[in-house]
């Protein structure tokens, strides 16, 4: 099983949304298709600015909720370590 944490912006430095899953690929097009009611769809968080991928659901879990408990200040550097430039990663998985 391929297991992901994930955040999600509604723009740069806009609203953000921290999930996890065991399918990345399906997740995320569920968000960007407004799939099912939530936060994430009432606050347009569609583009995907970070991820880790891991083996278990359990792993991804625990890393979800450490990174909820974060302020917003690290999860932004998280985000810029790997996407200094915000773009919209989903098209890197979604092929």
């Amino acid at each position: 099983m391929n297991c992901a944490v994930y955040i999600l912006a509604s723009q740069r430095n806009g609203t953000l949304y921290t999930g996890v899953t065991s399918d990345l690929v399906k997740r995320i097009w569920q968000h960007k298709n407004d799939a099912f009611e939530g936060f994430s769809k009432a606050n347009g968080t569609k583009m995907l600015v970070w991820y880790e991928s891991g083996e278990s659901i359990e792993g991804a879990i625990m890393r979800e909720k450490q990174i909820k408990k974060w302020n917003r200040i690290w999860k932004l550097r998280l985000i810029e370590s790997m996407n200094p430039e915000w773009l919209d990663l989903s098209g890197n998985i979604l092929g």
